[in-house]
This record gives structure tokens, C-alpha cells and sequence, in this order.
């Protein structure tokens, strides 16, 4: 990743990012345990406290190995792609045994009951951390909007929308890293009659942390935060905090469920 300096105010994050209490440990964003080994250079720290950092592990390792075996349909370690996650379940049985006795098969499908709570607790985790290291924007009251399911649930065209850069209309925290990584694009658009015309477009894209593993999209723009988040390009997360013009695209899903 991009090595970037904040420039921001940092009387706006100051303290634990989740508690606001004293900082005195600092927390990947993601954490590791979504990561494989080399792990990227540079990735995103926040500070945080030790009471919070630990309050996520065992959560953290149940949705590592939550979205491993619902991708290969088994929670048993010999049938687990990522070692790391293989290794977690062989280390940790009753894991394993909660995780698999939540799967439900049928004649052409595998599911698994999922724990709600817990896979939130950690998306929401990482969203805070999201807006803290990229917007220096705390985020530590409950969200107006909150998302998460199976990317390949969300209809084409919204999948498409979620999916897609966000045209920036104003800008967000001066100095802060999601200010730096907006992007000036023009495009040329042909009208019926032949003539053309250029538009530029503040462009905000999606940050690739390692391929097929972890991407997030951090937007501060008119009065809203949102946070968009993809697990090994399964799992997806909509966070809004704020809301005014910006809007939350996978709403559009309930609406149409």
C-alpha cells in the first residue's frame, strides 16, 4: 500500500478509536488474520486500547474461518485454502465444531447459520478503523446504516454501483489520506448531434490491500461517511455514519428483496 502521511488534525482522533480512551496499543486495519503472508508494506495502524484490541480476537478468528468454510463448504482443515485459517482450526476444535455444526445441506447447496453479532462486531470494528486512518473522521457512536451478506446476493446493477468509484462532490478532512488519494480524472462525452464534451470527475477508488483477499472504499462527502469493505471477494459491508446527501446503495437491496 501507499505510504501516506496525515496531514489532518489530530485533535479529531485522539485516544482509543473505539472506546476514546487511552491509546496505549495500536490495531491493524485489517487486521492480519484477513491477510496472507508476504503481508503488503505499509498497512494501516490506529490506536486503540488493550481492553478493545482483545475484546475482537476471538470474534475475528470466527469470521476468518467463518468465510473460509462457507467458500469451500467445510469447516474440516484439509478442505481450507488459506493455511493460516487451516491452522487456526486445527488449533482451536471447538471452533471448528460450532462453525461446522452450523452447516446445512441439501442436494445442491451448503450453507452455514451464521453469527450475526459477531461477524458485525467486527465489521463495524474495521469500518471505525477505516475512517480514522483514511478520513480522520471518529466514528465511535452507532452507525445511521449498516450492511453485510454475500456480494454475489446484491442485484447486478446494484452490485455494479457498490462496486464502482465514487464521484466526489466535496471535499472531506483537509490534509487527511482520502483527501490524498482522490484522483482528477475527464471524460468526454458525445451528445446526439455529434459534439463532444469534457467533464472532470473527482474520483475516489477503491483501496486493493492484496488481491482477492481485502478492498476497502472510505467516502467522506457531503455531509456523510460511508465505508464499503470486501472479504476474499465474498463477504461485503456497507457502514454509513452521518448520512445526509450521500445515501447507502445496498438499501436498495431491502427494498427490492
Amino acid at each position: 500500500m501507499d505510504q501516506l502521511k496525515d496531514f489532518a488534525d489530530n485533535r479529531l482522533i485522539n485516544g482509543c478509536i473505539h472506546c476514546a480512551g487511552p491509546a496505549d496499543t495500536r490495531d491493524h486495519i485489517p487486521s492480519r488474520s484477513l491477510l496472507d503472508q508476504p503481508f503488503p508494506e505499509n498497512l494501516p495502524v490506529i490506536g486503540c486500547c488493550q481492553t478493545c484490541n482483545q475484546s475482537f480476537s476471538k470474534d475475528e478468528e470466527y469470521l476468518v474461518c467463518l468465510v473460509d468454510a462457507v467458500l469451500s463448504g467445510s469447516a474440516e482443515p484439509d478442505k481450507i485454502s488459506r493455511p493460516s485459517v487451516a491452522r487456526i482450526l486445527r488449533n482451536s476444535p471447538a471452533l471448528r465444531a460450532r462453525i461446522e455444526s452450523a452447516k446445512r445441506q441439501s442436494t445442491n447447496t451448503v450453507e452455514f447459520a451464521v453469527e450475526q453479532d459477531r461477524v458485525a462486531n467486527v465489521l463495524l470494528k474495521l469500518a471505525r478503523g477505516h475512517a480514522a486512518y483514511e478520513l480522520s473522521q471518529p466514528c465511535r457512536e452507532p452507525p445511521d446504516h449498516f450492511w453485510c451478506g454475500p456480494l454475489a446476493t446484491l442485484p447486478s446493477d446494484v452490485r455494479d454501483a457498490f462496486n464502482a468509484f465514487h464521484e466526489q462532490k466535496m471535499f472531506g478532512e483537509v490534509g487527511s489520506r482520502g483527501l490524498q488519494r482522490l484522483l482528477v480524472t475527464e471524460m468526454v462525452l458525445n451528445s446526439g448531434d455529434g459534439k463532444e464534451s469534457r467533464v472532470r470527475m473527482l474520483i475516489n477508488d477503491w483501496v486493493e490491500v492484496q488481491e482477492g483477499n481485502y478492498r476497502y472504499l472510505a467516502i467522506d462527502d457531503a455531509g456523510g461517511i460511508v465505508i464499503r469493505i470486501v472479504v476474499r471477494e465474498y463477504l461485503a459491508c456497507e457502514v454509513c455514519w452521518r448520512m445526509d446527501i450521500v445515501g447507502n446503495i445496498t438499501d436498495e437491496k431491502a427494498t427490492r428483496s
